[in-house]
């Protein structure tokens, strides 16, 4: 059967790349790390109120994170899976979230529900950008950053 696209758009099968069994255990460690904290912060601080602090939290430590290993180090190549994946992506919730707006829709707030879904979206944007700019002008200050 022939294609309407030309040959060099078709997508090119590449070959199966081999299980990297080094990035599976630290994701894993760094998960279950991550995880632990996020269940030591729910139980200090109950509620969705404590669901939106580690969100932010993780959000502003991931673009601490990205820039200093993409701007100003040379990182090991498990640094990113195991902090970045594994610490933080554990750390995080999505899933806790989502349960937390159902709860207040169910508790017939509806509209705390939308501000609490919306807000966590935007604050956690904000929260990577405000990492990232962080990071860049501690770098400045100490003579690392050139941006």
């Amino acid at each position: 059967m022939s294609s309407a696209f030309p040959a060099e758009l078709q997508p090119q099968s590449k070959p199966r790349a081999r299980a990297a069994w080094d990035v599976y255990a630290v994701v894993a460690a760094g998960g279950t790390l991550g995880s632990l904290l996020r269940y030591g912060a729910s139980l200090a601080w109950p509620g969705p109120l404590s669901t939106l602090l580690v969100n932010v939290i993780g959000c502003v430590a991931i673009g601490v994170l990205m820039h200093v290993i993409t701007e100003l180090v040379v990182a090991h190549r498990l640094v990113r899976p195991f902090l970045g994946v594994g610490v933080l992506g554990g750390f995080t919730t999505f899933s806790t979230y989502v349960v937390d707006a159902l709860h207040l829709v169910l508790d017939h707030q509806p509209a705390l529900a939308l501000a609490y879904l919306v807000g966590t979206v935007l604050s956690c944007l904000l929260a990577v950008l405000v990492g990232v700019l962080a990071a860049r002008s501690v770098a400045r200050l100490f003579g690392r950053g050139d941006r």
